[in-house]
């Protein structure tokens, strides 16, 4: 080494604290813009995860939509029930028709004992031209099985969609936090890529210095140009990725994208014993669950069918009412009793319907054993999936402390005149390589033990 090249890197390395302090405040460099990482708080307050999932149970369109069609499910019972309450229909009618009178003979008035030739005529209306008529019906159902075992189905039925939505529900908020841990990762992506671009900056600024000196052809400059031009591509890039999740977290939460994130809890599984994970899946999914119950809901319409073979039983009181009188001598009449109703032949359909309730049963008994072979499958893949993530995001942690300190040695010994810049551009790129692996492999172990939580039924925030 030459005198004039060994001043020049002791002039180098007792300037690396104050170009890394400039760095800090991401100094501009002789060619490219200057571009800053946006503070935590610059566009909003600070949502943690928590209150991420808060707001979704309150705001979350799909979420409300959710809601409203388990109100509507809530009256599938009191649909069936209906038919076992009174019923009572009342009805009017106007009539406008011929009028009718007849000559009837009538006793004369004023004569004494019975006289029989003392009659005279007289025109009696039968039948008025306009005839206003009132009716009330009234109905109640004292014995009917198959209005039983429907109202059994229809709760079995109630229950069966209040557990799909609920796992709507759930899914939903998975959702959510997913999406909140890519907001999340991608948020420190752009810190990383802040990060890089201020070692670009200080190699630039270095390499800048040595060819000023004569110490570096021009090529190792353009080299480090290359690198801080990257740099900034990659901030870029991870900055336009971190506001295109935040728009879509935004919209999952139905607010604009006046807010920031923070690192998200770190999460594990209370356990990754398959068989335990299984087991707890089986009582704790709502889909699986629903399938189940969903097999008792045929069974009861196969009742139903089946209770169509016994009679029904009414009450029924009916009254009327008429501007003419009837053969009572009066306006109004009323009538009641019970009414016994069995259908003895339809045509076979009750048979058919038999034999369609015991298909649907068979069908539904498959669903439900298919689902739990997909819990398991599930379960078995999630857990898969956690293991090599998190085998992968410890390497990545592995590999970028490694090129971290191969960047810093070789960054001391081009200072020192020893390493050329064709090198150290590569320890840069293992580095920014390195990082973009940690962040990617941490988001990924990340989700992957959001997933074994989901599988097994055990990720649920907030009751609903």
């Amino acid at each position: 080494m030459n005198a004039k090249t060994a001043a020049l890197a002791v002039a180098l390395a007792l300037g690396a604290g104050r170009a890394q302090a400039q760095a800090d405040t991401n100094a501009a460099a002789p060619a490219g813009d200057q571009l800053t990482v946006l503070p935590a708080d610059a566009t909003g307050p600070v949502i943690t995860l928590d209150q991420a999932l808060e707001a979704a149970e309150q705001r979350n369109l799909d979420l409300r939509a959710l809601a409203a069609q388990l109100d509507e499910a809530g009256e599938i019972s009191w649909k069936a029930l209906s038919y076992y309450l009174p019923q009572v229909t009342v009805g009017a009618t106007y009539t406008r028709q011929d009028e009718v009178h007849l000559p009837l003979a009538a006793p004369v008035p004023g004569q004494p004992g019975p006289v029989y030739n003392a009659f005279v005529a007289v025109d009696v209306e039968f039948q008025r031209r306009d005839l206003v008529g009132l009716q009330a019906n009234a109905t109640q159902t004292l014995v009917s099985p198959r209005l039983y075992y429907a109202i059994r189905g229809a709760k079995e039925s109630q229950r069966a969609t209040t557990l799909n939505l609920e796992n709507g529900r759930r899914q939903v908020i998975f959702g959510v936090a997913r999406a909140y841990y890519a907001t999340a990762a991608l948020n420190e992506a752009v810190g990383v890529s802040g990060r890089l671009l201020e070692i670009a900056q200080r190699q630039e600024k270095d390499s800048n210095v040595r060819y000023q000196a004569g110490a570096i052809a021009k090529v190792g400059l353009i080299r480090a140009q290359i690198d801080r031009a990257q740099a900034e591509e990659d901030l870029r890039r991870a900055r336009a990725a971190f506001l295109s999740a935040k728009v879509a977290l935004a919209a999952l939460l139905d607010r604009d994208t006046a807010f920031e994130v923070t690192a998200p809890p770190e999460l594990a599984p209370a356990s990754t014993d398959l068989e335990e994970l299984v087991r707890q899946a089986d009582r704790s999914r709502p889909d699986v669950e629903a399938f189940r119950v969903q097999e008792r809901v045929e069974e009861a319409n196969k009742q139903s069918a089946l209770s169509r073979y016994l009679p029904d039983v009414q009450l029924f009181g009916k009254y009327q009412w008429a501007n003419q009188l009837g053969l009572n001598d009066k306006h109004d009449a009323w009538s009641g009793g019970l009414q016994l109703q069995w259908t003895i032949l339809d045509g076979f359909l009750r048979e058919s319907d038999i034999r369609t309730a015991d298909a649907k049963i068979a069908e539904a008994r498959a669903r439900a054993e298919g689902a739990t072979v997909q819990v398991r499958q599930e379960v078995s893949q999630a857990l898969l999936d956690l293991e090599s993530a998190r085998a992968n995001a410890q390497k990545s942690k592995e590999q970028r402390d490694l090129a971290a300190e191969n960047l810093r040695l070789v960054d001391v010994a081009y200072r020192a005149g020893t390493a050329t810049a064709v090198e150290l551009a590569d320890a840069t790129a293992q580095l920014r390589n390195a990082e973009n692996g940690v962040t990617r492999d941490t988001l990924n172990a990340q989700l992957a033990a959001l997933q074994v939580l989901n599988a097994a039924g055990s990720f649920n925030p907030r009751k609903p």
